[in-house]
Parts: structure tokens; sequence; C-alpha cells
């Protein structure tokens, strides 16, 4: 839950007493997302409240996320708390700067970061968000060491809003979970993301970019998945007809950056979505294949 108008040298928290802060470090950075996140299902992809389940499995790997309905689940929009987090974390680490999962920033801070306004009512929305991710609950079997084990937590562990001494505003501290914290940690598990991404404003598109960005990254024939294997893997309440018009409709207006998509229908009428990087020469080799089940590095 969160506190306001606490000062954290007045009162802590057992979790923050052992953790040190890291202060938001300040400039142009290049935002990092994580991997984990990138590639299953763990947001709700509506702006509308989702309080149904996401229960996913591809063979070892399990998720469940849940929601409570007073927030309803954390959204893929609410995720960009995550990925300055995961981008502040990167930077630092890479300049030789100690991290930590308790982070401390203004509002200011990460609002611009993502791409978004800075009005009150930006901020109450911010607020909102964090909410969705302290309460929206996940188990998950990814990076545990026997299948049937499962880490459980939340994308937030807690939040306050802090204020000095004579009460003024200081800005927010968040506790971030173990498990998101170790992964972003680990080069292998983070990839740079174009800053253009914070501009979808679709969620399927925004949960597509992560896909592509995943799967295909900068492989020069680039990558391809038929419909219901996308439909499955997004977590989408949408029945899969909608799903696949949504589809369409995205390749008919291309706007992921850095990525061309295209649709083909193969033989037995299946359709299949293509994509490559979009500075690759078309006349290049056709799409990698991947099957609805599993592909070589999809980690399923």
């Amino acid at each position: 839950m969160s506190s306001k108008g606490v000062s954290p040298r007045h009162r802590e928290s057992p979790a923050q007493e052992q953790l040190d802060l890291f202060r938001a470090l300040p400039g142009d950075l290049a935002p990092r997302d994580a991997q984990d996140l990138m590639a299953y299902p763990f947001f709700s992809l509506a702006k509308s409240k989702r309080l149904t389940p996401i229960d996913f499995r591809a063979g070892p790997i399990a998720i469940r996320v849940e929601a409570v309905p007073e927030h309803g689940m954390a959204t893929i929009w609410d995720a960009d708390v995550l990925i300055w987090a995961a981008s502040q974390i990167v930077h630092a680490r890479d300049a030789g700067l100690k991290t930590s999962r308790l982070m401390a920033a203004t509002p200011y801070e990460i609002l611009t970061f993502v791409g978004r306004g800075v009005s009150a009512r930006d901020y109450q929305r911010l607020k909102a968000a964090l909410d969705r991710l302290q309460s929206t609950t996940v188990a998950t079997s990814i990076r545990q060491p026997a299948e049937r084990r499962r880490h459980r937590f939340s994308w937030i562990n807690e939040w306050k809003e802090t204020a000095d001494t004579h009460g003024r505003a200081l800005g927010i501290e968040l506790i971030l979970p173990d498990w998101f914290y170790v992964g972003v940690l680990d080069n292998a598990l983070v990839l740079t993301i174009d800053p253009a991404y914070f501009a979808l404003t679709g969620g399927i598109e925004r949960w597509l970019y992560r896909l592509v960005r995943k799967h295909g990254g900068r492989q020069e024939y680039g990558w391809s998945f038929d419909f219901a294997y996308l439909h499955t893997k997004s977590g989408s309440l949408s029945p899969i007809k909608h799903f696949a018009y949504d589809l369409r409709d995205i390749v008919r207006r291309q706007p992921l950056p850095g990525y061309s998509l295209a649709i083909e229908r193969t033989a037995s009428g299946t359709e299949r979505l293509d994509f490559k990087p979009s500075s690759v020469d078309p006349l290049a080799q056709a799409p990698r294949r991947c099957r609805r089940v599993a592909c070589p590095g999809d980690n399923l």
C-alpha cells in the first residue's frame, strides 16, 4: 500500500531498512526492457479494467497473473514504469554504480522518460499505475530451478510518496521484486528498445512490438508466427476473430518502429505474420518459420 507524505527518515518499512536507496540518474538514458516480460503474457492489453486472470502454459513455462477488483490488472502501459526502472538499473550498473531494488524518483522524471505529459492528471494516472503494479500478483516457473516451483510476487512490492519535514513533496519511492531485479541485472535478459515504442497507443501493437523485438531482434531474415500462436501468446481476452482483425490493421498501418510486417496465407488457409527489420533488403531470404507450439530460442 502507498503511504503519503511520509519522510523515509522518519518511518521505514522492514524491507526498506535492509535496502540502500538508489536515486534516479539524470540524463537521456536508452530504454531497456526485460526479455521475459517481452516474450510472455504478463499484462492486460486493454485500457478497461481487467479482472480475469492470465493463465498461460507452454512446455515447462507457467504464468498466472491475478488482479484485485479495486484496481484491476496491471496494463502494458503500466509496464512503462518497469521499463524506466530497468533502464535506470542497467545504466547505473554499466557505469559502475551501486544499484538497489529500492528506487527514488520524482513523478516528472518517470513521466518524461516514458513520453507522458506532466499535468496533474498525468501524475494521478502514474499513481494509479503504481497501485495496479503493486496489487497485481504473478506466479511463474520462469527462471526457477525446478519446473513445479513457482516464484510469486507483485510488480512493485510497495510504493509511497515522500515529503520533507515541512510537508513539501520530494517524490516517489518504490521497491522492485527480486525476480524482476535479478533478471534486469543479467546482461542476457535485457534488450534496448526504440524510444518510439512509448508513442504506440494500442495495447496489441505495444505487445507485438515487444514480441517482435525479442524474437526478431536484428536478424536479417526476420521471423514468422501464425495468428493462433500469437493469440495464445498475447493473453488477450479478445476472440481470435477480433484479434486477427487487429493484427491485419497493424500490418496495414505499419506502426512498429524499426520493423516491417506482412501477412502470408499458407496453402492450408492459415494466416501468418512475417516480420523483419525494416532496413533489410526486400529481396532477402524469406522469414524464418516458427510453428505454433515452439521455436528455437523461444524458451518454451
